[in-house]
């Protein structure tokens, strides 16, 4: 767990494969920790973009989940949400709104409607929405979810740092530039306070907060962070992963653009 929250996905893992292997060798396939511990490598192989490997680990995950627990459980609630962010990331949005809504379902029916697992879904379901640009719809749910992460975990917590990044995305998308980029500024802090300064998920915001500057044409402001936003995670997550392509994509578009700005002067 330290080690995925710092940042060193290698060690992470070879820390949950070999707990997988000593968990099915001790408890059978069909057991709880086991169905935790895919998770936990379900969600890592996610961060590092093996999509694929990902989708089969939550499935199994799921199962086992669903099979022991039933339905209507928090952590059946917890397998469908992390399905239907897989799913969402690989662009099949129908299914994983229909896993988000039926995740949102049972979250709320069993923990109540302020509960830090009902914000991480309310998050997930915000985010699907936003892809498919129904922003009026994307809206009302992060703002729940900020609501519920702040009055239960305080203002200084990673969920926290994370609902505020994806709410300036959307005011990002909806073009008030503004707003977005104070949301950035504040989740930008927030993430390197708790995180420390080279972890993936601060990359992130740096390069979303970058991306705001760049819409309004601020491209010196933009350069520094976007720059800072490519070291990071070519450090921490190499070249060849999707993030880093795309955080060198845009780095790269920055620079050409300012160049014919110079060349205009």
């Amino acid at each position: 767990g330290l080690y995925l929250r710092f940042g060193d996905y290698e060690k992470a893992l070879s820390f949950y494969n070999q707990a997988l292997q000593i968990s099915e060798k001790m408890l059978g396939s069909e057991n709880l920790h086991v169905a935790a511990t895919l998770n936990n490598l379900a969600s890592l192989y996610f961060r590092i973009g093996d999509y694929e490997k990902a989708l089969s680990l939550y499935d199994r995950s799921y199962n086992i989940s669903e099979k022991l627990l039933g339905l209507e459980h928090p952590d059946v609630a917890t397998a469908l949400n992390n399905l239907a962010s897989l799913h969402g990331k690989i662009g099949d949005y129908e299914k994983a709104l229909l896993l988000c809504n039926q995740a949102l379902n049972i979250s709320e029916k069993v923990l109540g409607p302020e509960h830090p697992d009902v914000a991480t879904t309310l998050d997930t379901l915000a985010g699907l929405y936003e892809s498919v640009g129904e922003y009026k719809k994307a809206l009302p749910l992060y703002q729940r979810a900020l609501e519920v992460t702040e009055k239960i975990l305080g203002t200084d917590h990673p969920d926290v740092a994370t609902t505020l990044n994806n709410l300036a995305v959307l005011y990002k998308s909806m073009k008030d530039y503004e707003k977005a980029q104070s949301l950035f500024q504040r989740a930008l802090d927030m993430r390197e306070k708790i995180l420390g300064p080279e972890h993936p998920d601060v990359a992130t915001t740096l390069s979303n907060l970058a991306a705001a500057y760049y819409q309004i044409g601020a491209y010196d402001k933009a350069l520094p962070l976007s720059q800072r936003a490519l070291d990071i995670r070519e450090k921490k997550l190499g070249q060849k992963h999707p993030d880093t392509v795309t955080i060198k994509n845009n780095y790269n578009l920055l620079l050409s653009e300012i160049n014919e700005e110079n060349e205009e002067e």
